[in-house]
């Protein structure tokens, strides 16, 4: 960073189009002052508006008739000739900025052929802008000026074949210099310090066509995490935390038990959901595994992250192997999902948008402060249009160049209601059976209600999905309370507002059934196995797991777009560990010696996602039709029962009837109706094809174990 002027008699800021802020040290100030505004050789008396104090200064506030050129630094000199620089300020985060200086063209970043290349770069607020380039060995070879176009776009074009120079911008914004990365950088050398100009056909990969969702309630979502998932010495996996670990068939642990994406595809789950990929801070990629991290921190939204990578050093290599993860895993009738953070940036001062154009990209609060509801130090503004536009060409390039099936939106709520749904346009044109997810909780950011993308809102983004906390609470126990109890653990009273709940959240905050993400565990806090273990120290093991088994069943069968956590299925821990996002591995692997340890409850949930798919009852796809065919039988204080009733249009049973039991009480279920039933599923076993048993028309049913039951009816 170079600094060209600092000795500033006073400050001066255009905080509107026709608005200065000047601010006068109170030492410095005297009475009966006078501001001139000097731009291309032509001179303005400014009009005071009104002026007071503010902490150690005399604030006054100036209009201007003149429209500023942003391309030149203008001069304020007041009535004793003074001279000071008039700073870019919160003018950047106006209307009227964000209009005058939108830019709609696609080509930001850097374009390569062969016989040229061309860089673009948004720095509306800058006065200076240069393209400096390194060589292979990171060494600088040529700075060069760039071009001022319309916009507050600069550009700079260059003859010859340019492919595998390193570059960066730099910025001259307020008399300050700073060195950037392109934001719209989609190769980066290692740990993300240049952009890399890339030949991007190199990277080219068949593309395997996947079989669409006719419904999006058909889905069901697996999440893990890149290292996670085949780093334990169990996995059977021979590239052990990198990318490539996804693309190994026939694994199995050293009881011969598959894993990895074999066992994923036996399982039965159809989307995989990673925990971020794109290039993120805290893992130094020359040393991946000295550090662990989920990824939360994003430094380059467009690019792999390197710790994945058998080669963080070629740029190319991390392009190459996530591309082949995910044709592997379409290979394998599965679709992936990515885990995306637009929310936040992991440092907004070193952050190439804040090097760029200071003050623009985040949020502020109306004293002029960075909002934090993400908690992390700052808040992506979604709502300017500029922001706006990178989020929807940044999903736009993943759905198009390597092409993902859906994203999962971290901390949802700072963004805003217009983004996501133009978002969901856009991620619906390019894959019409695009799963699009977030946690909408309502953060504290200065985004008004009703354009925030919360729940409560969740109604105005009919194509979104959101995560369902009161679902959550109610089946397992608060998540944020050790000691809370739902339904699971015997609290009775909690099956009343579970009825809307596995009825899709009927009635309460969505358009449709699939805006409900139906879940009891996922990377945050403690796993359900964890909470279990340590609120219920009285209680035996097997007891508990028949506890967990319940919760993860009434997510398989409730109505609904149901999320598994990975290793939920064999009682994930992590060893009580809440928020594991920076612990070792042994805290956070996947242990597959429990894929077979508990063996029977893998297949027991493999079971219930096999009879959720063999029937469409189970899979609504609007609340008309779960209105039509779900009832409650509410004649059974002790049971939690429903069913679904005339439902032969839609699979292969006419009626179904499921029975969630939360105690070991003895209970005689008189089987509604005269036809005979068919005992598909016991809280231990699931056999859809051959029923355990057939039970005529007026016998009853002795519901005597803690779990679920489903019985079904030709």
């Amino acid at each position: 960073m170079i600094v060209i002027y600092v000795n500033r008699e006073f400050e001066a800021y255009l905080d509107k189009l026709n608005e200065i802020t000047i601010l006068i040290p109170k030492e410095k100030h005297s009475d009966k002052k006078t501001f001139i505004l000097k731009m291309n050789g032509m001179e303005e008396d400014l009009l005071v508006k009104e002026y007071y104090e503010i902490e150690k200064h005399i604030k006054y506030v100036c209009q201007t008739k003149q429209e500023l050129d942003f391309s030149l630094t203008n001069k304020i000199i007041d009535e004793k000739n003074n001279v000071t620089d008039l700073q870019i300020g919160a003018v950047v985060r106006t209307q009227e900025f964000d209009e005058k200086f939108y830019y709609d063209g696609k080509d930001l970043g850097v374009e390569y052929k062969l016989e040229e290349t061309i860089w673009k770069v948004w720095a509306p607020t800058a006065t200076d802008v240069k393209l400096r380039l390194y060589n292979d060995k990171q060494e600088i070879v040529n700075t060069l000026d760039m071009e001022r176009l319309e916009k507050g776009v600069w550009s700079q074009k260059l003859v010859g074949d340019y492919e595998g120079y390193f570059y960066t911008y730099l910025v001259c914004v307020n008399l300050v210099w700073q060195e950037a990365v392109d934001p719209n950088v989609k190769l980066v050398s290692i740990n993300g310090k240049y952009g890399y100009v890339a030949d991007l056909n190199k990277t080219a990969v068949k593309k395997i066509p996947t079989m669409p969702l006719v419904n999006k309630t058909d889905a069901v979502i697996y999440e893990t995490h890149i290292r996670d998932f085949s780093i334990h010495a169990e996995s059977g996996i021979v590239n052990k935390g990198y990318y490539e670990g996804f693309t190994e068939l026939g694994t199995v642990n050293s009881a011969g038990d598959s894993t990895g994406i074999s066992y994923l595809k036996e399982l039965g789950i159809t989307h995989i959901e990673l925990l971020p990929i794109n290039d993120f801070e805290e893992v130094d990629e020359k040393n991946p595994f000295t550090h662990y991290n989920w990824g939360y921190n994003p430094l380059h939204f467009n690019a792999p992250d390197g710790s994945y990578s058998k080669d963080p050093y070629d740029p190319y290599k991390r392009v190459m192997e996530v591309k082949s993860l995910i044709q592997n895993v379409h290979q394998n009738g599965l679709k992936i999902i990515l885990d995306v953070v637009y929310n936040h940036v992991y440092h907004k001062e070193t952050s190439s948008f804040e090097k760029i154009v200071p003050g623009y990209f985040f949020r502020y609060d109306k004293y002029g402060q960075p909002s934090n509801g993400t908690g992390v130090g700052n808040d992506v503004a979604s709502e300017r249009l500029m922001v706006r536009k990178f989020i929807k060409e940044s999903v736009e390039y993943w759905l198009e160049e390597y092409d993902v099936d859906g994203f999962r939106f971290d901390l949802m709520g700072i963004l805003d209601v217009e983004t996501m749904n133009e978002i969901e346009k856009i991620a619906t044109s390019i894959k019409e059976d695009v799963i699009l997810l977030g946690e909408g909780w309502d953060l504290q950011t200065p985004l008004a209600i009703e354009e925030k993308a919360i729940r409560p809102n969740a109604r105005k983004m009919g194509g979104i999905a959101f995560f369902n906390d009161k679902f959550r609470d109610l089946v397992k126990g608060s998540t944020f309370n050790i000691n809370d109890q739902g339904f699971v653990l015997g609290v009775n009273d909690k099956k009343y507002g579970l009825k809307r709940l596995v009825a899709g959240t009927i009635d309460e905050f969505f358009n449709y059934p699939h805006q409900s993400i139906n879940y009891v565990e996922s990377h945050d806090n403690h796993t359900m196995w964890d909470k279990f273990i340590s609120m219920n120290q009285n209680e035996n093991e097997e007891r508990l797991r028949a506890r967990h088994r319940l919760a993860t069943s009434i997510v398989l069968l409730s109505q609904g777009l149901p999320f598994l956590h990975s290793g939920q299925e064999f009682f994930r821990t992590k060893k009580g560990i809440e928020n594991s996002y920076n612990y070792p591995d042994k805290i956070n692997w996947i242990d597959w010696s429990r894929r077979s340890e508990f063996k029977d409850n893998v297949n027991y949930m493999r079971g219930l996602i096999s009879l959720r798919k063999q029937h469409g009852a189970f899979r609504f796809p609007n609340y008309d039709l779960i209105r039509k065919h779900l009832i409650f039988l509410d004649y059974y204080p002790n049971l939690f029962v429903y069913k679904l009733q005339d439902v032969s249009d839609y699979g292969p049973w006419k009626n179904i009837l499921i029975i969630h039991n939360n105690n070991q009480h003895n209970e005689n279920i008189q089987l509604p109706g005269t036809e005979e039933w068919s005992l598909i599923c016991t809280p231990k076993e699931v056999s859809a094809n051959n029923p355990f048993s057939s039970l005529t028309k007026h016998s009853s049913l002795i519901v005597n174990e803690l779990g679920t039951y489903v019985l079904c009816q030709m």
